[in-house]
């Protein structure tokens, strides 16, 4: 099996521009294959050096399609049958495409398509409960052209278009509102088309759903689960929901773009190999948080915060998205940190409500003891690798899947936390709203991110980013006490070589009460680097 490179994306990249998909399925034709019809409409650029129209003897661009069909059955580009070998593109789930002039191309391709019992592409339940069988998508991070044809790469971001014929009982979603058309007993649904997304975030939903509705400042949205789990989601719904709103509430203060996409669907979806998915409008969760008996307040906490992981992924991750895989280590960091953050803000009491039972205490003294470790562990193994790779070495689709553990998610979020008490929260915010107005819907990179940061604050962000991000490892922090009289001195000595910024505060014993302490005083220090720092008090 044939796997990206980053080589070849960036070819590809600099030759394409794709603007739309149209995807038809059909998920009637049994229980081992679909039918899968993708038209794609791309643009193939002037050559170099010749703006206007192409150059005189050029070569016809060379590039390729992905596909993993079980049958391949037709091709065309631009109304004109392609003379491939089926065999040789089932065999290499590649569709090559030569002679491609400069300007505006269609590619049409019909297939069936095989159902996955694994958890990518198209994945087929049946419940033993019941016997319904439900469908959902995981097309993160390369298994897009198991369900339809893509040029299938994060930087080749297009509009899709989704059509759909099941069975006349089920619902589909999908990445946009989804409605019935035409005779009801034909089963056809037509999904909205979405704001330009990358080829992995394209998601569909297909099943007889129990789902329950509600709307929030305009936004519809809705909760899903296979009906055998019907009874455990209307116990918990309401929950649900409180969550989603005071999430999205609190990201809407943040964040100036608004929410990008027109709906937000959540499907708690069977046999699910993640723990979330962040596709937009429709974020699929697995099953398992549909809880079934007495749980703790803080498994709810959990739930609530992978909740608010991955609504900030609807801004960082799928309104602007990596060009490739080695940064996808920012799309996780960021939404670990915000996840957490957002959920403490969100569940803070407003005037007359008590504390939320999803919120069992401080969010952040969860993510010391269940997260954080997680990253230490992690970092501390012969395996430790940067937060932010360089980009060779992700070389390939294959290569980033190694990158998903405690680095990405808990160190990145752990480094994260620390550029904001660096920078301030009002800097850092307006950095990452400055970066979603400059690439909304399009692509960035680390580079980009750091550039927005340092334009907002004044600081040399991209110094710390070298020390922080591109580093493995972790530092060591001593602090030794120095009593002179009534005024004390704190040594605090540290290897590891990267810039800290840590708050130290003064405590005295309550009158009466020996046990218990009082803070009198709190202030901020830097560490610039390897060595020592002072903080004196009296």
């Amino acid at each position: 099996m044939s796997v990206l490179t980053r080589d070849e994306a960036q070819t590809r990249a600099g030759l394409l521009d794709v603007h739309r998909y149209t995807v038809d399925l059909d998920l009637t034709r049994g229980d081992e294959l679909f039918g899968s019809t993708t038209v794609i409409r791309f643009t193939v650029r002037e050559p170099a050096g010749s703006p206007g129209a192409a150059a005189e003897g050029a070569a016809p661009v060379r590039t390729f399609a992905e596909l993993r069909p079980a049958a391949l059955h037709r091709v065309t580009l631009d109304g004109q049958e392609l003379d491939v070998a089926p065999a040789d593109v089932v065999e290499s789930r590649r569709l090559p495409l030569t002679g491609l002039a400069p300007g505006e191309h269609e590619l049409r391709v019909e297939a069936d398509m095989r159902y996955s019992r694994t958890g990518e592409g198209m994945h087929r339940f049946t419940d033993p409960a019941d016997g319904e069988t439900y469908l959902y998508t995981m097309c993160c991070m390369s298994d897009a052209p198991s369900v339809f044809t893509a040029f299938d790469q994060p930087d080749l971001k297009a509009v899709f278009e989704v059509s759909v014929t099941a069975p006349p009982a089920w619902t589909v979603l999908g990445n946009g509102i989804a409605e019935r058309v035409g005779d009801p007993a034909e089963g056809r649904w037509r999904i909205a088309p979405t704001p330009p997304i990358s080829t992995y975030l394209m998601a569909l939903a297909a099943g007889p759903w129990h789902s329950v509705r509600a709307e929030h400042a305009g936004l519809p949205l809705g909760l899903h689960v296979r009906r055998s789990l019907a009874p455990y989601l209307d116990a918990d719904a309401e929950e649900l929901f409180e969550i989603t709103r005071r999430c999205f509430d609190r990201y809407h203060e943040i964040f100036t773009e608004p929410y990008p996409f027109d709906s937000y669907d959540q499907a708690f979806v069977p046999e699910f190999n993640s723990g979330a998915m962040e596709n937009p409008g429709l974020v699929t969760f697995r099953d398992e948080f549909v809880y079934r008996s007495a749980v703790t307040d803080t498994e709810r906490q959990t739930r609530a915060m992978v909740i608010a992981h991955e609504m900030a992924h609807m801004w960082f991750g799928d309104l602007v998205t990596m060009e490739w895989w080695d940064d996808i280590w920012l799309n996780e960091s960021f939404a670990e940190y915000m996840g957490f953050q957002i959920l403490d803000e969100a569940a803070r009491a407003r005037p007359g409500d008590h504390p939320p039972r999803w919120h069992a205490g401080s969010t952040w003294t969860d993510f010391a003891i269940a997260r954080k470790s997680w990253g230490y562990d992690a970092d501390q193994r012969p395996s430790t690798h940067p937060v932010a790779p360089d980009p060779d070495g992700v070389p390939d689709t294959a290569a980033a899947r190694l990158n998903f553990d405690g680095i990405s998610y808990a160190k990145g979020a752990s480094a994260l936390r620390q550029l904001v008490a660096w920078l301030g929260e009002k800097d850092f915010h307006a950095g990452i709203n400055e970066h979603f107005a400059r690439h909304r819907f399009g692509n960035a990179t680390l580079a980009d991110f750091i550039d927005s940061l340092a334009r907002a604050s004044g600081r040399d962000v991209h110094a710390w980013a070298e020390s922080w991000l591109r580093t493995t490892g972790v530092d060591t922090l001593t602090p030794r006490v120095v009593e002179d009289g009534d005024r004390w001195t704190l040594d605090i000595r540290h290897t590891g070589g990267r810039p800290h910024r840590i708050a130290v505060s003064l405590y005295d014993r309550a009158a009466g009460a020996p046990a218990n302490l009082v803070r009198r005083d709190r202030f901020e220090l830097d560490l610039p680097g390897e060595g020592a720092g002072d903080a004196e008090a009296a």
